[in-house]
């Protein structure tokens, strides 16, 4: 590959990390609710995607320097993909994956260019790989709990293939889970 052309990659690449942190951080601090989240969260799953493809190009080019970033750039991008498709399932999996794709990307940052960053320089190597989980996975907890993940009959916690028990006497659809209606049939699906 062209010097020329893994500049131009590079550049991409740096433009999609970080409209993929900005979106991201929008995705996060929105309400959870139609309008702002979505919107950022697809951004954020697009974003994620052209870094995988361009870290992708740019690992194939040094790949036995380099290959850890692939692999980081496909766990970002796969728990990115998981997390879109778990959104109107099982909520909790559904932020617990977007998180986790958000600190698999500051990781592959951070272990690509710790080494070159103020005050980073001065820690070991397992520090850029360990920092982005110690702060990410905290805040992921928080954030979980925050919005009723593991409190009895959210809808947070529902499990897939099973309904949920949320809602009044009949049982309604509300959000994207599925809630339980007593009828004479018994148990069916809203």
């Amino acid at each position: 590959m062209g010097r020329l052309t893994t500049h131009v990659i590079l550049a991409v690449h740096i433009a999609a990390g970080l409209t993929a942190v900005g979106s991201g951080l929008l995705a996060t601090t929105a309400r959870k609710r139609p309008g702002r989240h979505p919107r950022a969260g697809t951004g954020y799953l697009y974003a994620v995607g052209v870094v995988f493809l361009t870290a992708t190009a740019l690992t194939a080019a040094r790949w036995r320097a380099e290959w850890h970033l692939f692999l980081i750039a496909t766990v970002a991008f796969g728990l990115a993909l998981l997390g879109r498709w778990l959104r109107r399932r099982w909520l909790a999996g559904h932020g617990a994956a977007m998180a986790g794709s958000f600190i698999a990307l500051f990781t592959g940052f951070y272990v690509d260019n710790g080494p070159r960053l103020p005050l980073w320089d001065r820690l070991p190597h397992l520090a850029y790989w360990l920092i982005p989980a110690a702060v990410g996975l905290p805040l992921t907890w928080r954030a979980l709990v925050r919005n009723g993940a593991f409190s009895r009959g959210s809808e947070w916690a529902t499990v897939p293939g099973r309904p949920a028990k949320l809602a009044g006497r009949n049982g309604r659809r509300r959000g994207a889970v599925w809630t339980e209606e007593r009828s004479d049939e018994g148990r069916r699906r809203v």
